[in-house]
């Protein structure tokens, strides 16, 4: 695993220990999620019909997203963790939510392992790995016509634009009242994500900038819906 996804790593760790400490648990949603605002983008239709699918939820988390899959549209999901405390808080809530297994694993190593998914999806974790450590994992462990749907951070709480090099850059986890938490993102343009992905196997079929609700907020959040067109 490279240094930078161990770092970011160790801030999920933060992130999921505060969590806990705080003893905070989102709900299990009524569609997915994409943005830190609720209601902003579309449901799981995005992923297609995921019914008896197997589908792979990459850095899942708290684990609602994967519950909420499996119990309203029947997906068999891998929920898959690097961060101990994130994977602590899952299984305390959801182990024995039927069809979800949670993992606490690099999402790399573990598909080199597995059977090809049928889809999968990342709400913001995406940007926290280096795209070509990941995407290559993902041409791998996905199935031929395969959906990937994912979300990540376009333009920052500062105003900050998206990068058209593949490097990160440090951004922040936020969670109120408490001081925030450092990590390193990907944060790329959409022509440059679409490139990356037309690279290692993927049509991008389209590119959502989802905006927040209230005008003063700067912050937009990329939605990109792909698929896994060939094997080699």
């Amino acid at each position: 695993m490279p240094d930078i996804e161990s770092l970011n790593a160790d801030a999920w760790t933060v992130y999921g220990q505060r969590q806990l400490n705080r003893e905070f648990m989102p709900p299990v949603p009524d569609q997915l999620n994409w943005t830190p605002w609720e209601g902003v983008g579309p449901g799981a239709e995005i992923l297609d019909e995921i019914a008896g699918k197997r589908v792979l939820d990459i850095g899942s988390g708290a684990g609602h997203h994967a519950v909420h899959l499996a119990r309203a549209h029947g997906a068999l999901m891998t929920a898959i963790e690097l961060s101990p405390t994130q994977h602590k808080r899952a299984i305390q809530h959801f182990s024995d939510v039927r069809g979800v297994r949670f993992l606490k694993s690099d999402v790399v190593e573990h598909l080199r392992a597995a059977e090809p998914y049928d889809a999968a999806y990342a709400i913001g974790t995406v940007a926290c790995i280096d795209p070509l450590y990941l995407l290559p994992a993902l041409r791998d462990g996905l199935g031929h016509g395969a959906r990937l749907v994912f979300s990540a951070l376009h333009t920052n709480l500062h105003g900050h634009a998206p990068s058209s090099v593949i490097v990160p850059r440090q951004e922040m986890i936020r969670i109120r009242d408490q001081e925030p938490i450092p990590l390193q993102m990907w944060v790329l343009t959409p022509q440059l994500w679409e490139d990356v992905l037309v690279d290692y196997g993927f049509r991008v079929e389209a590119i959502i900038l989802l905006r927040a609700p209230e005008a003063d907020n700067p912050v937009i959040v990329q939605l990109i819906r792909a698929r896994r067109i060939s094997r080699t």
